[in-house]
């Protein structure tokens, strides 16, 4: 078992294109504009992408025992301002970079993630590392087995740095819990970082990791990518398939990173068949990790307009509408529609209630006084609602999966807010109004991710600029359903034209 180390801190290039990593695929990737082989400082190998940390690896300019100590020296220096790691094993990542550095030596096979630190969500199962959840239940919880997605990326060759802190069971999108605090943003400490991925979040801004794990249900990997201005990326259900057998949609893991050639590149390795997962799609996840370009032309992408009524605050209206001009500078075409969203409130929210009632109502019923009231909440709903209210609630899934297949038969692609609301107070559970319009629930405020949710499409998170107070935004670029590489490719034609993600946190110093 390994020796973990917990952390419980509560208080405040030019650019050019490479064509492959050996063995793997081609990969494309932003290449900083130094000698090949000068020893960079630790400072910037914690901020080169994931892809040029590869290349170097393979080259052996660079060996995975160097790139280790870079970032859990990233960690100890910033992480007691922000709280994201909450688990760290460094002896173990040590002793892990030393046998990929020796399996190269001896001239082994190379995984596409050989040598590269990931950090996984506290959600996810780590054999031999603590995972808790978020909750008293599993605080001294040690997994005998990885989770499916833990075990790819250790078959890629990647080395596990620790956890990242989540909300109790992952419920709602502010990172905060009983055992470990509120992880905060990068941006301004006394803000949220999001959630439920927000510790992944956090570290991938901070330069603690070049990628990892997290997970989506109404907006898990999108909204703390917007809110800590890293890419986060929804894929279609069954693409990162899960370890359960269930049928349904709602939840699904998924690729982090700071770039979105980060992301494809993970993705090509988390995404693949599993003959247990009812949803898997069977696709080589190879092509994830060819060159990506930023040739867009033509495209033809519907621009939101108020998703039937939400409320979105004016600072975020301004920075995403301010973002039309540059898809028309790349040439596509721009119109305002969006599919029809009526209903779907209540849908989601009937299906979710569902899903924490089969997960979590035992435990409940155990001891009430260790699960946070909106998961109480959340379990009570499940057993007020009727078989008819689910019949209904099934009905419109399926509607507006039938009714997106032909939105996007017209369109390529539909650009929306990831999220109504900027970074608000870290103390605050969650928004209960927004614009003046009061939130019902603590999840009201995420419609603009759930809706997306319920359509079962990919959806991407890319930083999309800031506030006027220097906060980030991310823009949500939805494709159509299974087309993932369609969704990367004008990610990062996007990302190519914006740069935005190339501002680093005032937290890192």
């Amino acid at each position: 078992m390994a020796r973990t180390v917990i952390f419980a801190v509560m208080t405040d290039m030019s650019r050019r294109t490479f064509g492959k990593i050996v063995g793997v695929a081609a990969v494309g990737a932003t290449l900083p504009d130094i000698p090949t082989h000068m020893t960079l400082p630790a400072e910037d190998l914690c901020y080169l992408s994931a892809v040029e940390l590869a290349m170097r690896i393979r080259r052996k300019d660079l060996s995975s025992r160097e790139l280790v100590a870079a970032h859990l020296a990233r960690i100890e220096q910033v992480n007691p301002k922000v709280n994201s790691v909450i688990t760290l094993v460094a002896e173990q990542a040590r002793a892990d970079a030393a046998k990929a550095d020796e399996a190269q030596a001896r001239g082994d096979r190379l995984g596409p993630l050989h040598g590269l630190p990931v950090l996984h969500k506290d959600l996810i199962d780590t054999a031999g590392i603590r995972t808790t959840h978020g909750s008293p239940f599993f605080k001294d919880n040690i997994p005998k087995s990885d989770a499916l997605i833990v075990s790819r990326v250790k078959r890629a060759g990647a080395v596990t740095l620790g956890k990242t802190n989540t909300p109790e069971f992952g419920a709602g999108s502010q990172t905060f819990n009983t055992l470990f605090g509120a992880t905060r943003n990068p941006y301004d400490v006394s803000k949220t970082c999001g959630g439920s991925s927000g510790g992944a979040a956090v570290s991938l801004a901070c330069g603690m990791s070049p990628i990892a794990t997290g997970s989506d249900t109404g907006g898990s990997l999108r909204n703390p990518a917007a809110f800590c201005n890293v890419v986060g990326f929804r894929p279609t259900p069954g693409r990162v398939p899960s370890d359960s057998s269930t049928w349904s949609p709602l939840s699904t893991s998924g690729p982090m990173a700071r770039s979105v050639a980060d992301v494809a590149l993970f993705l090509s390795v988390v995404a693949g068949p599993n003959a247990a997962s009812p949803l898997s799609l069977a696709d080589d996840p190879a092509r994830f990790a060819a060159a990506l370009d930023s040739n867009v032309k033509g495209a033809r992408v519907a621009w939101w307009r108020n998703l039937g009524g939400v409320p979105v605050e004016p600072e975020i209206r301004r920075v995403i509408n301010a973002n039309r001009a540059v898809f028309e500078s790349l040439g596509c075409i721009v119109e305002e529609a969006e599919p029809d969203f009526s209903g779907v409130d209540e849908a989601f929210a009937t299906l979710r209630h569902l899903s924490y009632h089969s997960s979590y109502a035992a435990l409940a019923r155990q001891k009430p006084e260790w699960v946070k009231d909106t998961i109480r909440w959340e379990i009570a709903e499940a057993e007020r609602q009727s078989a008819a209210d689910v019949a209904h609630a099934m009905e419109r899934q399926a509607r507006l999966y039938a009714d997106s297949h032909k939105f996007f038969e017209h369109y390529d692609y539909f650009v929306l807010p990831v999220t109504q609301v900027a970074p608000f107070d870290v103390n605050t559970p969650y928004p209960t109004s927004i614009d003046g319009t009061e939130m019902r629930t603590y999840i009201d405020w995420m419609r603009s991710c759930w809706y997306v949710t319920l359509m079962a499409n990919p959806a991407i998170s890319v930083p999309a600029g800031f506030t006027n107070t220097g906060l980030p935004v991310g823009l949500q670029l939805v494709g159509r359903h299974r087309d993932e590489w369609s969704v990367l490719r004008m990610a990062y034609a996007f990302e190519q034209a914006t740069l935005h993600g190339k501002r680093r946190p005032p937290v890192v110093g």
